[in-house]
Formats: structure tokens, sequence, C-alpha cells
């Protein structure tokens, strides 16, 4: 990794341009109330293709690798919505690609992950040792593995929802993204911070997985 620019997320923008939906934001009037009355706007990524923002991502990073990587197959790990993802990217490529899920996965998630063409391999107990298997995959089979958040492309192509926000809600002052592995923190906090450094942008994460905080 070398360091997200705002011109990666403009570029990563105009990639998945045909690609992607430009999600809507709407007024959640119910959050108004507990929040002592401030306008609350909710961006609807659930609206987005495979249910999520990780398609961004995914379509970010395939476009940046050349044409014998994309010959040799992908290969990544995940839960549920980075599977679907990549799955999708790699389909609409024309890629091959294998998933690994950990067993627990939620059998929706596996079903739609093979729906959009992945190969799915249910492995171990843990995210953990589901990645510690696709890595080994990508090792032994040549395949290029497409990590979940801590990638420069993977980043940039997250920070396509900041750019977005900054269109859809102009008077905004502050944003809160949630904060799990960080990749959609750091593009849409390079997005808006470079855009509208007056604008707080606040990660949140659960008290039980607050490795950010804590870091």
């Amino acid at each position: 990794m070398t360091g997200v620019t705002l011109p990666m997320i403009l570029a990563a923008r105009e990639t998945m341009r045909d690609v992607i939906r430009e999600t809507p934001v709407w007024e959640a009037l119910h959050l108004q109330q507990t929040a002592g009355g401030h306008r609350v706007m909710l961006k609807c990524e659930h609206l987005q293709r495979t249910g999520s923002f990780k398609i961004r991502g995914a379509i970010t990073f395939l476009e940046g690798l050349d044409d014998g990587e994309l010959a040799a197959g992908l290969v990544t790990a995940s839960a549920g919505n980075h599977a679907q993802g990549v799955a999708l990217a790699a389909s609409l490529h024309g890629v091959n690609v294998k998933v690994v899920m950990p067993v627990f996965a939620p059998l929706a998630k596996v079903t739609a992950a093979r729906g959009y063409g992945a190969e799915v391999i249910l492995s171990g107990t843990s995210l953990e040792q589901a990645r510690d298997r696709a890595r080994a995959i990508a090792a032994d089979e040549g395949r290029r593995y497409v990590p979940p958040f801590d990638d420069d492309a993977v980043i940039a192509g997250q920070g396509t929802l900041g750019l977005e926000l900054l269109e859809q809600t102009p008077g905004m002052r502050e944003v809160l993204v949630p904060a799990g592995g960080g990749g959609l923190l750091a593009g849409v906090a390079m997005a808006i911070k470079e855009s509208r450094p007056d604008v707080r942008v606040v990660g949140v994460q659960s008290a039980a997985m607050d490795g950010i905080a804590q870091s």
C-alpha cells in the first residue's frame, strides 16, 4: 500500500460508473428524535448491487489487474458481503474466482456468491482460518488474492461512496461510518476531508470489536 489519494477515488468512480448504482440518501425521522432534533440521513447501500458497498472496492481492484493476473483467476475469503462483491465483479470480467467462507457463513450469502458464479469453499471456524486457506490457494494455484479492505484500490473504490454523499447532502456537517476492517472508513474519510475539510468524519465500532479504536 502506498497511500490513497482523492484523484484515485475520482478515477475509481469513472471506472465503475456503468456498473454500480448511485444509492439514494433517505431522511431518518426516527433517528432524528434521538439525535436532539438534528437532521439525520442514511446512505442506502443496502440497495447497492449485491446488497452492500463491497462491490465498489472489488470492481476497482479488478480494474487494476493485467490480463495475465485476470487469466490466472482470483481467490478471496469472506463471511458474506465481500464474497458477493468479488464474485459479481469477477463474473462481469469473465474471471474465474474461488471464495473461501467459514463454515458459519449464512446460507443466503453462500448461495448468493455461488449465484454470481464463484466456487465457494467452506473452510474454518473463523474468518482468520478461512483467510489462511484462501492465501494458501493463491500460493498453490497462482491466483490473485483479493483483500477485503487493506489495499489501496479497494479503499479508493469504497471512497466513491463519500463522493456521492458530498453531492447528495451538500449541507452535511458530520458523517458516521461503520469501521470494521477500516477500508470504507479510510476511503470515505479521504474523499470527504480532501473535498470538505469542515465535515467531521467519525468511525463507529462495537465495543466488542474495537480494534481500530484501540489502535
